[in-house]
Parts: structure tokens; sequence; C-alpha cells
């Protein structure tokens, strides 16, 4: 009965994150990346507390992999929310970047 409770859950946190994030127009994508890379680091947290408190290998198996997924998820979160930031920078006449005032 647990197992078909948590599917339930599931099921409808990604109908509303669905619906959350089609709402959302495309000027906030920058800050609600930011934002849901806060929330991956915390996933990581929990990804390393469930991969070390296993008792049986087949959790921390599975604990691992979570790891591996979060750090991707929080590292490719990054790279590509700096690279969106970058691309609101203005050329200066040198070829650099600048701050744009």
């Amino acid at each position: 009965m647990e197992a078909v409770l948590l599917g339930m859950v599931l099921m409808l946190s990604i109908f509303l994150g669905f619906e959350l994030i089609s709402k959302v127009p495309a000027t906030l994508h920058t800050p609600l990346m930011s934002g849901s890379n806060a929330i991956s680091g915390i996933t990581l947290v929990g990804a390393l507390m469930s991969a070390s408190m296993g008792v049986e290998m087949f959790a921390n198996i599975l604990g691992c992999i979570a790891v591996a997924a979060a750090t991707i998820n929080v590292v490719g979160g990054y790279l590509v929310t700096h690279r969106m930031l970058g691309m609101f920078k203005r050329k200066t006449t040198d070829g650099k970047a600048g701050v744009r005032r």
C-alpha cells in the first residue's frame, strides 16, 4: 500500500511540475534555473546520506547512482546558468566582455 501511495505522490509531483514550468515566461527561466540548482544541491546531500546509510548492497548501488546523477545535474545546471548570464554581457571594443550598465 505504501508503494501505491508513493507512486501517486510521484505522479502528482510530475504533473504539477510540468504545469508550473510550462506557465513560466522565458525571461524568468534563468532565475528559475538558479533556484532549481539550489534544490538539486539539497538532493545531492540526500543522495549522499542514502548512499552512506544503506544496509544492503543494492541500496548502496542506488545511492551511488543518485549521487552521480545529482552531481551531474548540479554542475550542468550551474554551467548552463553561467553561459546564459554571459549572453547578457556587452562586448567592449577590445573584444572582452564588459558589464552592461
